[in-house]
């Protein structure tokens, strides 16, 4: 005869007050914060914020005409920008502990399966925007540069404004680390049900000319940096949909566990 009993529910005795729930967020703001400062005062000493601006403003200053400079038009731009630069780039690199601090701050009232659905999304999703950025300042960056100044009149010197040039560096890496996230969204909107993986491959035609207009619009009027963009947003579409594949299989509730959340 079978069992009538019911599996235990996998979270059950693991609430805690409102009261506690806030103290722990809290914490793990404060040891985010402090990660960010611990990062940015390590960068202060070296390289310095001079140093980061100037390896962010590498690209740029090789495709320069020899003798020309990046040039400041606001008094405080030369302390301001730098700094800014310095504050990003903490940012950037503690951004890990950042994670981790979130993670272990929602795990608890996950299920099993739930953490097999979301942590690898939050990791995989933070490599591919670091990869989009690095993506952007390595390769990017000095062709889109290089176009530039090749339909630059001879009668004209560029000496751009370094306050202007992070506005582009801050837009671009942006529009880049965000391109690089599609197989998340792809396999967050197949694993949620929302769309199958047959129509997602039956939008392959039609996500390729969404990829040109987003590139149109995010990135600056030149082919270079729109085909730059728009490429790698098809490759990557066609990653996501094998992605979705696996990752439905393996990120499926048990019987018992999906029992306990509909009860």
């Amino acid at each position: 005869m079978a069992s009538d009993k019911t599996p235990p529910d996998e979270l059950a005795g693991t609430e805690q007050p409102f009261v506690q729930h806030l103290v722990e967020l809290r914490d793990r703001l404060v040891r985010s914060a402090i990660a960010v400062g611990i990062t940015g005062a390590a960068l202060a000493v070296f390289p310095g914020p001079a140093a980061l601006y100037d390896i962010l403003a590498a690209p740029l200053v090789a495709s320069l005409p020899s003798g020309a400079t990046l040039i400041a038009t606001s008094v405080i731009s030369p302390f301001l920008v730098p700094l800014k630069i310095l504050l990003m780039t903490a940012f950037l690199l503690a951004l890990p502990v950042v994670l981790w601090q979130v993670w272990a701050f929602v795990a608890p009232g996950l299920y099993s399966h739930e953490k097999k659905l979301v942590f690898p999304l939050v990791v995989s999703s933070t490599v591919l925007f670091f990869v989009g950025v690095a993506f952007c300042y390595f390769f990017v960056f000095g062709q889109v540069f290089k176009f530039i100044q090749g339909f630059a009149p001879k009668s004209i010197t560029a000496a751009p404004d370094i306050e202007a040039y992070l506005d582009f560096v801050m837009s671009m890496f942006l529009a880049f680390g965000m391109a690089f996230e599609v197989p998340i969204v792809v396999i967050v909107l197949a694993r949620m049900g929302l769309v199958s993986i047959e129509k997602l491959k039956s939008f392959r035609s039609y996500f390729i000319v969404l990829a040109f207009v987003v590139a149109a619009i995010v990135t600056p009027p030149d082919v270079v940096s729109q085909l730059a963009l728009a490429i790698p947003m098809c490759i990557l579409y066609e990653i996501g949909i094998w992605a979705a594949q696996i990752f439905i299989r393996h990120t499926q509730a048990p019987p018992d566990e999906a029992g306990a959340q509909s009860r």
